[in-house]
């Protein structure tokens, strides 16, 4: 993860900070149990500022976990263990650790309320939250051709055909991502999926791909349409093409 991140994003190491390790101990006595490895990890790189992977509204800094709990934002829940503050006037959702949904050292990462109240999921893990948002700003949304749209096929054993249909592709994965997600690059190219939470997943996965020209887009797409229990659908070019 941190190979990655420091890949792609230009000068991260010069700007991330992280947190103390009182800090980080403080956490882990509210949260009641041992943080997450990869937790504690992002903590002790990124706790004080995650520098140009900053989430626009969203605060993950320690010293707002710490202050929100402190001043009784936040109720308290064993489960829930608070991680970022939504600053949105209008719908602040949260975002909170299910420590009870472990996965790959890390866990369930959902979104909810003040008062404890998950609303939805988001990602099987923070890593690969953080992850899909790098490669999404970073390598993705830099190449000159994007397009978005949906590939969806036979629930059983789509997301183990998808990932060998871009395997054959060149593309690798640059970290373990669950139900939730994908990840994909190659020199030339990269590809963020996201899915509905594993307890709705019916075969489906909407994307987001970066390339050289368009016609590197479309022969990719080509390719995975091939494949005959998969079935490809575009709905946006970025920018739209003559």
């Amino acid at each position: 993860m941190e190979a990655l991140l420091l890949r792609v994003v230009p000068g991260l190491s010069e700007e991330w900070q992280g947190a103390t390790p009182d800090e980080i101990e403080r956490i882990e006595q509210l949260a009641g149990r041992p943080l997450p490895p990869f937790y504690r990890w992002f903590l002790s790189r990124m706790g004080k500022s995650m520098g140009k992977l900053t989430y626009p509204g969203l605060d993950f800094s320690a010293s707002r976990v710490l202050t929100c709990y402190a001043e009784k934002r936040i109720t308290p829940e064993p489960r829930f263990l608070f991680i970022a503050y939504n600053s949105d006037e209008t719908m602040p959702l949260h975002v909170f650790y299910d420590l009870e949904a472990p996965a790959r050292a890390d866990a369930l990462v959902t979104w909810g309320d003040t008062w404890g109240n998950v609303l939805h999921e988001g990602f099987e893990t923070l890593r690969e939250m953080l992850a899909w948002g790098a490669v999404l700003s970073f390598r993705v949304g830099k190449m000159p051709q994007q397009c978005e749209g949906i590939i969806t096929g036979e629930p059983v054993g789509f997301l183990s055909r998808f990932d060998s249909v871009m395997s054959r592709l060149g593309f690798t994965q640059p970290v373990p991502t669950g139900p939730y997600c994908r990840l994909y690059e190659r020199p030339d190219a990269a590809m963020v999926c996201s899915s509905p939470s594993a307890a709705t997943f019916k075969g489906g996965q909407a994307f987001t791909l970066g390339g050289v020209d368009e016609g590197a887009l479309r022969r990719i797409l080509g390719e995975i349409a091939t494949e005959p229990s998969l079935e490809v659908e575009v709905d946006e070019w970025m920018p739209e093409l003559g």
